[in-house]
């Protein structure tokens, strides 16, 4: 029988991770599990993390950067009741995340999970198939969990409308020493025909990128990124310039040298990308989806519309979008995206882990 030392009341936990999405994969989900794990360790948790490298693993179909983990029911377990943790959180609804929620139930571990992607969209989008046949599973998944850590206000009020939760904030965050208003340009995309619009992101069908390249909007096109659909968007828009992936401080000189950050997605429930755009000065366009119009705001200025100048645009008109968005001073756009915080974003995780704790300390007492 599995046996936990949770005292009530005492921190620092002993906290696992369980999470099918993690290095060398480059996405918002692992970003925000290392940036989570490195402050969890540097404030004196002892966390211990499953990921996909510890199992025989396949590739994810249609998305083969992913490592769907074969079988990782025992390995799960072992891992588990070794570590004995006081409580688990689960990122991921993958083979990992499903045996790490088995076991939590069985030997009743509090656990919290997370909701980063839009699985039922990115399915739909690939198969043709309604998303709305999906979201049961996701229901089904996320049931018996103490917390649901979702990043924004809309995604949070959609999740409790679909019957998940409780639901509670869980933000991002940005590297401040990388990411900033004062970033040199990179000289290669600065010399561009102007406006200098650009993406940062995943190169695949689920990122609405003929919304963006397809647009005729003046000045230059520019594509940061790496994926399955690369090769057919060279080919379908050759007057756009394909860099490649690109990481780190040449990362943000790229961010540095556009006029306007585009953000066609509509699947993504936060874009990472849109906060260091904006942190390095760059307005964003997008949708009035999930992401844009929680950083960006309904008319530009934040979700709340708690700005006084615009950082962005939202439209249906991705066009009208960006020439809005173009009308933004970038150091409006600089001051809003250094204020997204990993160590803030820290805090609501330890707070959303601490509350199931409690809870589940009350319901034994």
């Amino acid at each position: 029988m599995f046996e936990s030392d949770f005292t009530p009341g005492i921190w620092p936990r002993r906290i696992c991770i369980a999470t099918d999405a993690w290095k060398p994969q480059v996405n918002g989900v692992v970003r925000t599990l290392v940036e989570t794990v490195s402050r969890l360790v540097e404030r004196g948790h002892a966390v211990e993390l499953i990921t996909p490298d510890q199992f025989a693993s396949v590739p994810m179909p249609f998305y083969g950067e992913i490592r769907l983990a074969l079988a990782p029911q025992r390995g799960v377990a072992k891992k588990l009741a070794k570590f004995a943790p006081d409580i688990v959180h689960i990122a991921t609804e993958g083979p990992i995340g499903w045996a790490t929620r088995n076991w939590c139930l069985k030997y009743g571990v509090p656990f919290t999970t997370a909701f980063h992607t839009r699985f039922p969209d990115y399915v739909a989008v690939r198969t043709g198939l309604s998303a709305e046949r999906f979201w049961p599973l996701m229901q089904r998944f996320h049931a018996p969990s103490r917390a649901v850590l979702a990043a924004t206000p809309s995604l949070r009020h959609e999740l409790v409308g679909r019957g998940i939760g409780p639901v509670v904030p869980w933000s991002r965050g940005i590297d401040s020493a990388i990411f900033r208003a004062d970033a040199v340009p990179d000289t290669r995309i600065a010399a561009l025909p102007g406006p200098v619009l650009l993406y940062v992101g995943r190169v695949a069908p689920e990122k609405g990128l003929d919304d963006f390249l397809g647009r005729d909007h003046p000045g230059s096109k520019v594509v940061v990124g790496d994926g399955p659909a690369l090769s057919a968007l060279r080919a379908r828009y050759p007057k756009a310039h394909f860099m490649g992936r690109i990481t780190g401080r040449k990362l943000a000189a790229a961010y540095a040298a556009a006029d306007c950050f585009v953000f066609p997605s509509r699947s993504d429930t936060f874009g990472l990308v849109m906060v260091e755009a904006l942190a390095c000065g760059v307005p964003v366009a997008g949708f009035p989806v999930q992401g844009p119009i929680d950083i960006v705001g309904p008319v530009g200025r934040g979700g709340s519309n708690e700005l006084l100048g615009s950082v962005g645009a939202v439209d249906e008109d991705l066009s009208a979008a960006i020439t809005r968005a173009l009308m933004a001073r970038r150091e409006d756009c600089g001051r809003y995206g250094a204020e997204f915080s990993w160590d803030a974003a820290t805090d609501q995780f330890v707070a959303a882990l601490s509350g199931a704790l409690a809870q589940d300390a009350a319901n034994a007492a």
